[in-house]
Order: structure tokens, then C-alpha cells, then sequence
């Protein structure tokens, strides 16, 4: 049985749209740019912020530093709460727990904002870690984020670890430390993806995390 689950944030534990895809708007308003469907820029939920205006809107490095300084002007204020927690969680999350496994949250959003929201949606009784990147664009990209949470853990064997996400990106990272990932599929990643990406298993609903884990 593994002895720590390494959960994402966005799309995992919390649907975050509204919160990114209004904030993503609001950066890109103040350079000129309107964007009338928010439902276009789910795209933005997962990977790295400087990554997605240079990919989607081919930005520069040096203007999508600033569209995400932008963005948290917003977010850290507003968009961090226009959130929700996936109801179910909390069950998978008690039942991992009460199993024996030990915890952490493993997100490439900045460790301060993963906090804020962890404390807000009541789940910090859950992690042992709240693993995340810096503001100043360190430990940004996910394996760098799941190798500081095994460093938190004392380094264990990876086979001990599995990793849960909903992006390409969380199977990756996870499987470049060596770490087994579930994909899920209630989030903002496909199947196809999810399972391109290399997934050991994939969960439909959050029930199924537990099972997957355990058995």
C-alpha cells in the first residue's frame, strides 16, 4: 500500500474557474484584449501562468511576467475565493487519512495562494505539507513541486508515493520523481490526455481515488 498521496490543487480538490478564468481576463484587459466567453481560457487551469500567455496569446516572456502580475492583482484579493471544493473530497481525503496515508498538495500555483485556499475550504487537518511555487517564478513547473514535497517527507522511496491530478502536467511531474499518478477526470483534463500523459490509473468521480489507492 502506498504511504503518501501528493494531491493537486486545481481541478483536483477545488474547481477553481471562475477565480483563474476572470483573473486571466482582467490581466489581459490591460493589454487591450477582451475575451467575451471566459469558457476559452480554461485552457489557463493547470499549467504554469508565464507558460499559458506565451503559448495561448504569444506573449513575450517579459509581457506574460507582467499579464501575471496582473492576474494575482486580482486574484489575491478577489479571485482566490471564487472557488469551490468538489463535495467528495472531503470523504476521500478522511478515508486516506484514517487509512494511514500521510498527506500533502503538491500545486504549481504560488505556496501562498495553495495555503489560503487550503485554510478556506477547511482542509488543512488533512495535509502533513502544502507544497506550491514562488512568487518569483521558482519551483514553478510540477515535477520541481513534487520533488520539494518528497523532500518535505524526508525523501521516501517513490514506490511509497502516488501522485493525484487532472492535468497532463500531474502525471508527468509525478512519473519524472519516479512517483506512480492517478488521473482524474472531473477536473479540466481528458481522458486522452490524462492517459497520453502515462496515467497508472484513472478515477472517474473523487470516490474512486480512495479504492485505487488502497486496494
Amino acid at each position: 500500500m502506498y504511504k503518501y498521496a501528493l494531491f493537486d490543487l486545481d481541478g483536483t480538490l477545488t474547481n477553481p474557474e471562475l477565480g483563474i478564468t476572470t483573473c486571466v481576463a482582467y490581466a489581459l484587459r490591460h493589454f487591450g484584449i477582451e475575451v467575451e466567453d471566459l469558457h476559452t481560457l480554461r485552457p489557463f487551469i493547470g499549467p504554469p501562468l508565464v507558460d499559458s500567455f506565451m503559448h495561448f496569446y504569444g506573449f513575450t516572456k517579459e509581457k506574460a511576467l507582467e499579464a501575471t502580475l496582473k492576474y494575482r492583482e486580482r486574484f489575491e484579493t478577489i479571485g482566490l475565493y471564487e472557488n469551490e471544493a468538489y463535495g467528495a473530497i472531503y470523504c476521500v481525503l478522511d478515508e486516506l487519512k484514517h487509512a494511514g496515508l500521510t498527506l500533502a498538495v503538491a500545486s504549481s500555483k504560488p505556496e501562498v495562494f495553495t495555503k489560503k485556499i487550503i485554510e478556506y475550504f477547511g482542509m488543512s487537518k488533512y495535509f502533513a505539507a502544502v507544497c506550491g511555487s514562488e512568487l518569483d517564478g521558482r519551483r514553478v513547473a510540477k515535477e520541481e513541486v513534487v520533488a520539494y514535497a518528497l523532500e518535505k517527507f524526508g525523501s521516501p522511496d517513490p514506490s511509497d508515493v502516488i501522485m493525484i491530478g487532472d492535468r497532463e502536467y500531474d502525471i508527468i511531474g509525478a512519473h519524472k520523481n519516479g512517483v506512480a499518478a492517478i488521473g482524474v477526470l472531473y477536473g479540466f483534463g481528458s481522458e486522452e490526455e490524462l492517459r497520453n500523459a502515462g496515467a497508472d490509473k484513472i478515477a472517474a468521480v473523487p470516490e474512486e481515488i480512495p479504492g485505487i489507492i488502497l486496494n
